[in-house]
């Protein structure tokens, strides 16, 4: 709070004054100072520690500190005023777009600067729901970003039996999906907390084409290791929700399935993409062309439309591009698991100094194919796989890690 507080005061109150004079100067100050306005992610990172404790002295010492310093409101109201600012931004900016477009003016920066604002309060809001969450035992910040957040009435079937349909807050990161239950809402408290209940290793999803019949369901299995399949049917409060989601996953299962591909044939992966890359077809989007390495729309912020979105709750980045062939897609098939069982972290060291010594062969014929070499090497190394070792643990950070553990 008290470099969110320094920086306005010392530097980017002054800046927006003098936009007052030179309206075309705006857009680029927000742009310019994207990284600055990440202290509020930060600061709601942080923020449902200071609930805790406001929580439990707010009838006592706060409320006596209220009344001595003669202010009106409590302290859980003026806590949640930079959350209040970072969004009046956003709708500010998107005033200013409107009337900027009004006037046929160029608004290619505002749009710009409208879509920072809107991914900035995103990341808010994310961060606040997650530090809400109670009793995941894993490293949260292991399990990469989090690309989706959203309510859903949960069944789990195992078997024939189906459960009751609860009320679930779903998180969906890059390694792992999370079932949560809401909590009440405690005094002093503006948003609840969540209880973790169930999760799905990202290797152990799959997920069933959606139903015509209900376009608001979707249907994730989880694979456990005696091949037993666990269903999850979730209906989400709109079909655009259920569709968002749907596309992510599949997204997230079509790249593992071709870092496999790439893992088990890395130079026949690398001619493919070069053969693909020279018809043309590297100028097609992620999904439309698989690149299948490629990060998905939803991780990448610069994909986004900035005014668009279907959970007014929760501002949404998602731009869904997929085939329709990776809609029919699901790693819970039978050979795709047969033919790569969970590897061990003896085998992942193992396989990647054969990726490495494959790819270095390859480049030494064909020197084009060094960025190809990097990017089954990179990809490597932020695969998760499933062994017995804690699932935040198998994940190397970095080559030169690997290497070492190597070394010793």
């Amino acid at each position: 709070i008290h470099q969110i507080y320094d920086w306005h005061k010392d530097f980017f109150l002054g800046e927006l004054e003098k936009s007052v004079d030179d309206p075309d100067s705006l857009a680029k100050l927000f742009i310019k100072h994207e990284r600055r306005l990440h202290m509020y992610v930060v600061y709601c990172q942080n923020k449902p520690k200071s609930e805790h404790v406001v929580s439990e002295y707010i009838e006592t010492y706060f409320e006596d500190l209220r009344q001595q310093l003669g202010h009106r409101l409590q302290l859980n109201d003026l806590l949640i005023k930079p959350v209040q600012r970072i969004m009046k931004y956003q709708l500010l900016l998107k005033d200013f777009l409107k009337y900027y477009s009004k006037a046929g003016r160029n608004v290619e920066e505002l749009q710009k600067a409208v879509e920072v604002m809107c991914f900035v309060p995103k990341r808010c809001n994310d961060m606040m729901n997650v530090s809400r969450l109670q009793g995941f035992e894993g490293k949260i910040t292991a399990q990469g970003k989090l690309l989706q957040q959203d309510t859903f009435f949960v069944s789990e079937q195992d078997s024939s039996i189906l459960s009751k349909a609860r009320e679930r807050r779903v998180f969906l990161f890059e390694q792992l999906v999370i079932f949560s239950e809401p909590l009440e809402k405690k005094k002093g408290i503006p948003l609840p907390g969540y209880t973790f209940k169930n999760s799905i290793k990202v290797s152990c999803l799959g997920v069933e084409t959606p139903s015509e019949e209900d376009p608001c369901c979707l249907v994730l299995t989880s694979r456990g290791t005696d091949s037993s399949v666990t269903r999850f049917v979730m209906h989400a409060v709109s079909p655009e929700v259920q569709q968002a989601w749907f596309d992510d996953v599949v997204q997230i299962l079509e790249t593992q399935r071709n870092f496999l591909n790439a893992l088990q044939s890395p130079i026949e992966y690398q001619r493919r993409e070069i053969t693909s890359n020279s018809l043309g077809r590297s100028t097609k989007s992620p999904a439309a062309s698989s690149p299948g390495l490629s990060s998905h729309p939803s991780m990448q912020r610069h994909h986004q439309p900035c005014l668009l979105s279907y959970n007014n709750s929760l501002p949404s980045l998602h731009s869904p591009q997929l085939t329709q062939s990776s809609k029919d897609f699901n790693t819970s098939d039978e050979s795709l698991r047969a033919a790569h069982p969970p590897f061990s972290s003896q085998q992942q060291l193992s396989l990647y100094s054969e990726v490495k010594q494959s790819c270095d062969t390859f480049s030494a014929a064909s020197p084009s194919t060094h960025h190809h070499q990097k990017v089954v090497t990179a990809t490597f190394q932020t695969i998760a796989f499933c062994d017995d070792a804690p699932y935040a643990a198998r994940r190397p950070n970095s080559s030169d890690q690997l290497e070492e553990s190597n070394q010793h």
